[in-house]
């Protein structure tokens, strides 16, 4: 049986040296490293070794009771929890750890969360027992408070037994179990298969405590996972597998991390992608590897249930699942749940130039697409190139890693609050574009979608009126690239693209035509539309002292941010609640300073939702829509042999699908 699970953890809550720990119980190291001895098989890149903290989701595998398990050491820092969530994408199963000295904060409900958006079973270990003040029960209560009440503390194996605590809770899930359970004839195999699928239905957690760093109740919790954990893949159906990591290896090859889900995978084996231009292209498998850190082994096949790296792939991107059958294409846009909040302006140092910067940034964001790099020329001529970034310490990583990796010197200006627009009620949206000898024209519905959703889309148009093969370029054209809105020209979101009607010419319609219509549909329909300015928001998670209360509730409603009722633990307060990044991203410095140090907030992600202040932001940015030549609103038609520009609001007048 193959398992692929992964350690996941609040920053410094000891995932690195859990993981450690698993390995050298299985077998697979003959001694666990240590993150303050830079010697830990997880953690080999130097960066992380330096910060000690884990920065990528390395991997190694084991065999333990005739089962094969890959594990996955994901990073706990905030700042690289898009790397986090690419590897949870892969999961059969999570191990969430908790400090036994603290409650449950904000991150670790927010990688509760994630694992939940993922359907990935969740064990918990208490970790930290060895310290004072550390208190499984209290633990416990706050699992139930936060997380879920489907969590059940248990001291190890011997409980399995299917007696007592252990045997209620699983008979209060299962009326079968009950029956069984009050008749007294609840055998331990009945009651462990149903509380494996309770476990694999995400209908019951199972914890246990110990410490990671002594090594005490490791070995213990393993024999509970390995008994209470199953998978079914499926080798002997056709292949298809979750591309859920892509990395370079020393010499620039491009190496795409793969987990098997059906099927089998061999080298030779040939897919077929659809490429950015909407054609075909054709790529195969040249080698597999199976990996242990940094370590490669070569494979000739992978099966269901494998981690395999391959070469040979330059098309499919993180999140992305192929087939032998359907491939995938290079602009379908993975809905990633991890959106970084922030944007920084890349600035290329002594020896090197924007190409080359744009460059190394391309092949990064290969590596984390949630980086989002964007190459923009400004109105006066000016090119910027700007990232998408999860906070600071992910901007000074960046600088690094381009150092390290590509010799390369760059500087980063301040980062600013990342806006993005959406539109309030449905509206239609015309483009075409008919210079001499091209031809096409698309119709759009741009409709509200759920906060969050991203782009997406649809067709209503008949294949009658506009054949699949141009339809399925407007799909491309859609998801290919940044639209703008005309607000701030902050990246378009959460909008649902329905095509409804198209043009196309049998003799001069070109591939790149609809392209054109397509951007100048969006861009007309953004015109007539209600836009609404949207701006990231922080989940917190605030714990102080009392005689600060007063003070923190009154920042939080100064700053536009919303508090629940707070806490009372002893004589500190905890307050939960949330704010936007714009108003809060600099709080923890006054805390700090009005609390003498005493008090402390932790944030995360809560996603976009409208701004508070959007007259003042718009004012500020100053952004010229018209000025904007490469998200044109006007169309192209064409005269006695010549094409001239319509403006947006003049376009339908002549537009031919709606001339019947």
């Amino acid at each position: 049986m193959k398992k692929t699970i992964g350690i996941l953890a609040h920053v410094d809550g000891g995932k690195t040296t859990f993981s450690e720990q698993l390995l050298y119980h299985a077998g697979a190291i003959r001694t666990p490293g240590r993150v303050d001895s830079r010697d830990t098989v997880m953690d080999a890149n130097p960066i992380e070794r330096e910060r000690g903290i884990t920065i990528f989701a390395d991997q190694g595998y084991f065999e333990y009771n005739q089962n094969t398990y890959y594990l996955l050491d994901t990073p706990g820092h905030v700042d690289f929890s898009a790397e986090t969530e690419r590897a949870v994408m892969a999961l059969d199963y999570a191990v969430l750890l908790l400090d036994g000295t603290g409650g449950v904060p904000a991150h670790t409900v927010t990688l509760f969360k994630l694992l939940e958006r993922y359907r990935v079973p969740v064990f918990f270990f208490i970790n930290k027992m060895d310290l004072e003040g550390a208190d499984a029960v209290r633990a416990m209560e706050a699992v139930r408070s936060r997380l879920t009440e489907d969590a059940v503390l248990i001291g190890g194996p011997e409980e399995l037994g299917m007696e007592g605590a252990l045997a209620e809770f699983v008979a209060e899930r299962d009326e079968e179990v009950l029956e069984a359970y009050l008749e007294g004839k609840l055998t331990r195999e009945m009651g462990l298969e149903m509380l494996q699928n309770l476990i694999r239905q995400r209908r019951a957690f199972i914890a246990m405590a110990g410490s990671a760093l002594r090594d005490s109740g490791i070995g213990e919790f393993w024999q509970v996972f390995d008994r209470l954990t199953a998978t079914d893949y499926r080798p002997r159906e056709t292949f298809s597998g979750l591309v859920y990591k892509v990395r370079r290896d020393a010499g620039g090859r491009r190496i795409t991390f793969i987990k098997v889900e059906q099927g089998m995978l061999r080298t030779r084996d040939e897919f077929q992608f659809m490429g950015n231009d909407g054609e075909p292209v054709r790529e195969k498998v040249n080698q597999i590897f199976c990996c242990f850190g940094t370590r490669y082994g070569a494979m000739e096949q992978a099966e269901a249930g494998d981690l395999a790296a391959v070469t040979g792939l330059s098309v499919p991107v993180c999140g992305q699942r192929i087939s032998l059958e359907g491939g995938a294409s290079a602009a379908e846009q993975v809905d990633f749940q991890m959106v970084p909040a922030l944007e920084a302006r890349a600035l290329a140092g002594k020896g090197t130039d924007n190409h080359r910067l744009l460059e190394i940034l391309r092949i990064l964001e290969d590596e984390d697409p949630q980086m989002a790099v964007d190459c923009r020329r400004m109105p006066g001529g000016e090119e910027q190139i700007c990232v998408r970034i999860m906070g600071l310490i992910q901007l000074e990583v960046l600088k690094r890693l381009i150092q390290d990796r590509f010799g390369v010197e760059v500087e980063f200006a301040p980062p600013q609050v990342l806006y993005q627009e959406t539109v309030a009620a449905p509206v239609a949206g015309y483009g075409h574009y008919e210079p001499l000898r091209h031809y096409a024209e698309v119709n759009l519905l741009l409709e509200p979608g759920p906060r969050g959703s991203g782009i997406t889309f649809e067709s209503r148009c008949h294949v009658d009126v506009l054949s699949v093969n141009y339809q399925n370029l407007v799909r491309t054209h859609v998801f290919e690239r940044t639209h703008r809105g005309i607000l701030t020209g902050s990246p378009l979101t959460d909008v649902r693209v329905v095509l409804t009607n198209g043009r196309s010419h049998l003799k001069h319609t070109e591939g790149g035509d609809f392209r054109e219509a397509t951007y100048r549909a969006i861009r007309q329909g953004l015109e007539k539309a209600q836009n609404l300015l949207l701006e990231p928001w922080y989940r917190f998670e605030i714990s102080a002292p009392a005689e600060y209360l007063g003070r923190i509730l009154s920042d939080i409603r100064k700053r536009f941010g919303q508090a629940q009722l707070p806490e009372q633990c002893g004589d500190v307060v905890i307050v939960r609640g949330r704010g936007p990044v714009a108003s809060f991203m600099d709080y923890s410095v006054e805390l700090a300073s009005a609390t003498r140090g005493s008090a402390s907030i932790s944030a995360v992600s809560a996603g976009y939702d409208i701004c508070h202040n959007p007259e003042e932001v718009i004012r500020q940015t100053g952004y010229d829509k018209g000025a904007d030549t490469e998200h044109t609103s006007a169309s192209v038609f064409c005269s006695h042999g010549a094409g001239f520009t319509v403006n947006w609001d003049a376009a339908e007048s002549y537009m031919h699908c709606l001339k019947g």
